[in-house]
């Protein structure tokens, strides 16, 4: 069931179960991404009605992340013992649970376990969905792939995100989770009514027992350069998204309603450039597309947290500029990384590096957290510090995906991944 370049890897045909699974992924994608990114936005209508801490909410965004790095561990032995629509289903069950904990959260303790609990579900979720795309479709089509995938992250923008504020600033915050809860409830009823069992993988039998196989796949010194390469990946994110709402009302004088604006006109610039990027990088190549996307990121994480208040024309731009930029790197990495791991690891190394990501995630956001204050007139102090830190690991990750980039060129000389 792959897709079917022709000679020059310009055209790529997919059949119409292909294209359902394209869009069924995506938009499962959009529901976890959503669920994930939607608590970044609320920040300014969350910390004040639960009476929480700058620190406080940066260890609410970042136990997410952590719990969900101990579960992709935890996962990760397993990842290729079983049918991938079994083991999607039930971390997806799971999530939808962990996020109606969310809903009826009505203090810090309770949202901060609450999100560890969705942590645990929905941050394996996008691992398996990773390891399904590069079961079903080959290296010459998975940019674009991903590029299609990639489009969930700016949909959660252009729909979700405007909308989960709309809904939390007109009725309550809770209420935007319960929205997630309904969403992806039906989601999941498609997914178990209509996707195929996924099995291919279960024809290489390593032999290994699940304690072993996630020894050998974390310990192999070829996947590790892709843990590394994605640590650093991971820290922008991280650092610069939970704030992102807060600085622009607070620091930028951008009105709440505003915000919304930028969000949604970023996410349809995103949504409109993802699947142009990732045919760009089927086209140039993964790490050359990657480096694009750095530079301009680099440049424009520089530019946007050195900011003062400015005309709303003005951080719409900057904002679709620096996206562009993140949308860039993210999908010319994950299909970069995808050609790493054999067939019989691919779901372990999906999820390890899930992992990996998520913990670097979440150590980044509780650093951002202690970093990060705010003034008496509630303006954040020091978010161009960030800014600096991550600039930093933009520099390291353009080098270290080169080097993960000639790993995979080697192996690509040896077998079709």
């Amino acid at each position: 069931m792959n897709s079917t370049p022709n000679a020059n890897n310009t055209k790529v045909v997919f059949t119409k179960y292909e294209i359902f699974m394209i869009a069924i992924l995506s938009i499962l994608q959009f529901s976890v991404i959503l669920d994930f990114m939607i608590l970044s936005p609320l920040g300014y209508i969350v910390m004040p009605a639960l009476k929480i801490t700058p620190s406080q909410f940066g260890t609410v965004v970042g136990g997410y992340a952590i719990s969900a790095c101990i579960s992709g561990f935890l996962v990760a032995g397993f990842a290729d013992k079983f049918d991938r629509k079994k083991l999607l289903m039930f971390f997806y069950v799971g999530f939808v649970i962990g996020t109606a904990f969310c809903a009826v959260a009505q203090s810090y303790e309770m949202l901060l376990g609450a999100r560890i609990f969705t942590g645990i579900f929905g941050g394996v979720i996008g691992s398996i969905g990773f390891a399904i795309i590069t079961d079903l479709f080959k290296i010459e089509a998975r940019g674009r792939v991903m590029g299609f995938a990639q489009m969930s992250f700016a949909a959660s923008q252009i729909l979700g995100i405007p909308a989960g504020l709309f809904i939390a600033r007109h009725w309550d915050w809770h209420f935007t989770f319960w929205m997630i809860v309904i969403f992806s409830t039906v989601v999941g009823i498609v997914i178990a009514l209509y996707m195929k069992p996924i099995t291919e993988h279960l024809k290489y039998k390593s032999g290994r027992n699940p304690l072993q196989h996630l020894a050998k796949t974390f310990t192999n010194s070829q996947y590790a350069k892709g843990y590394l390469a994605t640590a650093f990946l991971a820290t922008g994110g991280f650092m610069l998204m939970p704030f992102g709402s807060a600085f622009s009302t607070n620091n930028l004088k951008i009105s709440p309603d505003d915000v919304i604006l930028m969000f949604t006109v970023t996410g349809i610039s995103s949504v409109i450039m993802g699947p142009i990027i990732g045919k760009f990088s089927d086209k140039i190549g993964k790490y050359k597309t990657f480096v694009i996307g750095s530079v301009i990121s680099f440049m424009m994480v520089g530019i946007y947290t050195n900011l003062g208040p400015s005309e709303l024309w003005f951080v719409i731009l900057m904002n679709v500029l620096l996206f562009v930029g993140i949308t860039t790197r993210m999908i010319s990495s994950q299909a970069l990384t995808s050609a790493l791991p054999q067939p019989q690891d691919r779901g372990a190394f999906m999820s390890i590096n899930s992992s990996v990501m998520q913990f670097s995630g979440g150590i980044a956001a509780t650093i951002a957290g202690k970093i990060v204050s705010q003034g008496p007139n509630n303006e954040l102090i020091h978010y161009n510090t960030l800014g600096y830190v991550v600039m930093g690991s933009i520099v390291l990750g353009i080098i270290l995906f080169y080097i993960l980039n000639e790993q995979v060129q080697k192996n690509l000389h040896t077998t079709k991944i």
